[in-house]
């Protein structure tokens, strides 16, 4: 049991008749927006069932308390679904304690965990986060995961978008690289971007059929 489930405990759950009970109807007005929010409404329909609907689960959802939030990203035994409710919830709110949390999930093996914590980082505007977006995207042995960073830095618009993007989509462009979806992420990036560096680049994409209406629509973003 975790030290959140051991401070909730049962008498924190209003289930004397068997019945968990419903996450609160009326909130302060901050946090009333950050329930309703729907990405935070679709991270807590998401890890519902991985955290049993608990009553940790429904208090990292509820609490406005920061401080709590941020125990749980440096307190050990938390689950990891307590650590990304927490890490989002003060990514949301621009508490930069979030960060290397978001950075390690923006880089996770599963996509819908990238995509959150890529929505956090583009909320929180760390000056930190283009330069580690840019770390992941480049980084060869995780292509693979590649994916959300690489979209978080055509959202970010740095000076580290465009040079990570191009250096990605370059290495990408080779034969028998089976990363296509990545690719068009970089191209569909550059294209937002706008950055005529890119132009070299995006011209040869165009010779690779998944790549090329988005290479083109780019080009002509770029004139």
């Amino acid at each position: 049991m975790s030290e959140l489930e051991q401070r909730t405990g049962p008498a924190a759950s209003a289930e004397t008749s068997g019945r968990r009970a419903p996450l609160p109807a009326a909130r302060p007005a901050a946090a009333q927006q950050a329930v309703t929010d729907e990405d935070l409404r679709a991270l807590a329909d998401r890890v519902r069932d991985e955290s049993g609907d608990s009553d940790a689960y429904r208090r990292l959802i509820a609490t406005d308390d920061h401080e709590e939030l941020a125990r749980v990203l440096v307190a050990p035994g938390h689950p990891l679904w307590a650590r990304e409710i927490a890490a989002f919830r003060l990514g949301g709110a621009g508490d930069r304690r979030a960060f290397e949390t978001l950075v390690l999930l923006l880089n996770h093996r599963d996509p819908e965990r990238c995509a959150s914590a890529a929505r956090a980082l583009a909320r929180l505007r760390d000056p930190r986060t283009p330069r580690a977006a840019a770390a992941l995207a480049t980084n060869v042995l995780r292509t693979a995961y590649a994916l959300h960073p690489v979209r978080l830095l055509a959202e970010l618009r740095a000076p580290e978008s465009v040079p990570a993007l191009i250096a990605t989509l370059e290495r990408l462009l080779a034969p028998g690289e089976t990363h296509w979806r990545v690719a068009l992420a970089c191209v569909e990036g550059l294209g937002r971007l706008g950055d005529r560096r890119a132009l070299p680049l995006l011209r040869e994409a165009r010779a690779h059929p998944r790549l090329a209406g988005a290479a083109a629509e780019a080009l002509s973003r770029l004139g």
